[in-house]
């Protein structure tokens, strides 16, 4: 399949899954979907790609899935859909790798949902995040209802999907939905520069802390922290384990130069 609205770039370790949309505002179609799930599972799979920046340019990051298209689809052909609708974000949540969306414009619907499928959030000053879908007389379908609430806590995305009001990028910051607001210039790069700090770093260990979290979150304390130690012994297993520690004992922290292995 020939990508044509999205595509990954790799550079210097760090993949740019870039949405390239622009007549339509970046609106999450079918065929976007799939290209998503083409470029996330590609950015997972690449050993050159240490970590990911979600970016759909300069002016919008994604004003929602495609309504248009969406209202053309039944019952059926939605039933028939909906999996590899939410598959897509989920693959992109599932990235074992250090995941930033940088928003600048617009994130709305699936598009916040996608941010939201990110580790971190970078958003221009001028961003405006929300899940509006309740005023189209539907809910969030590609992972808002539980990434969100699992975000801001359940009282402020039940206001926020009640409401389907849109979000600043300064009220977004308060509540927790973004992690930093940077001039609208600045966000791609910032987060390069975040997921950059990744690139010399020990995958198998990022990709444990990831599990651990996501994983963790999804079950009772003693089941994580079960989870924990699993994944704790296990990064003993590697090459890397070896060279951190050693360097730490040899020149002190932050100087290790990691193999990936």
């Amino acid at each position: 399949m020939t990508s044509e609205f999205v595509r990954l770039e790799v550079a210097d370790g760090v993949g740019t899954i870039r949405l390239d949309r622009p007549k339509a505002m970046n609106a999450i179609s079918v065929q976007v979907q799939d290209e998503l799930l083409l470029a996330a599972t590609e950015a997972t799979e690449r050993d050159d790609v240490r970590a990911v920046v979600i970016w759909g340019g300069e002016r919008v990051f994604a004003a929602g899935n495609d309504v248009k298209e969406m209202a053309a689809m039944s019952y059926t052909d939605m039933l028939d859909r909906v999996d590899a609708l939410q598959g897509a974000v989920n693959a992109v949540a599932r990235i074992p790798k250090p995941v930033v969306a940088a928003v600048n414009g617009y994130a709305l619907g699936g598009g916040c949902e996608l941010a939201l499928a990110a580790d971190v959030r970078f958003a221009a000053e001028n961003a405006v995040l929300g899940q509006p879908e309740v005023l189209l007389g539907i809910i969030p379908g590609a992972g808002g209802t539980q990434r969100l609430s699992r975000l801001v806590g359940p009282s402020k995305a039940k206001d926020l999907m009640f409401t389907g009001r849109f979000v600043k990028s300064e009220e977004a910051l308060a509540i927790g939905l973004v992690d930093r607001v940077v001039p609208a210039d600045d966000v791609y790069s910032e987060a390069l520069a975040w997921a950059t700090t990744f690139a010399g770093g020990a995958p198998y260990a990022l990709r444990a802390i990831k599990d651990a979290v996501d994983r963790g979150l999804e079950t009772d304390i003693e089941a994580a922290l079960h989870l924990e130690r699993q994944l704790f012994t296990g990064v003993f297993g590697t090459e890397d384990r070896v060279i951190g520690m050693q360097s730490f004992i040899d020149n002190g922290p932050g100087k290790a130069v990691f193999e990936g292995r």
